[in-house]
């Protein structure tokens, strides 16, 4: 499933962000999609991946970026080789209900 059209308020957000502190990154926001949520398990948690989970550590050319947003809560992304690999999510409760209620496992 696309972000844009699952979440899109937050694909915009996310879109804005990255606009705003990595730039190269903003094209990538249209075409994510949601793969799988992350599992933990963690009633703050709204993470997803959006390329497969790797089995292990994402190795050599892994970077994370923490956004600076004014919105409550926190947005971590890994990026492996330039892509958007994983977005972490963290005391967005707006987020975690839409993913649950589509019936993603967070």
């Amino acid at each position: 499933m696309l972000l844009a059209e699952t979440l899109p308020e937050f694909a915009q957000e996310l879109q804005r962000l990255l606009r705003a502190q990595k730039p190269e990154l903003a094209g990538q926001v249209p075409t994510l999609e949601i793969v799988r949520g992350c599992g933990c398990g963690d009633d703050f948690c709204a993470s997803f991946y959006t390329q497969p989970k790797p089995n292990g550590g994402y190795g050599p050319g892994h970077d994370t970026l923490l956004l600076d947003t004014a919105a409550p809560g926190m947005l971590i992304l890994d990026v492996v080789d330039g892509l958007i690999s994983f977005v972490e999510v963290l005391y967005r409760p707006d987020v975690r209900e839409k993913l649950v209620a589509l019936g993603l496992q967070i």
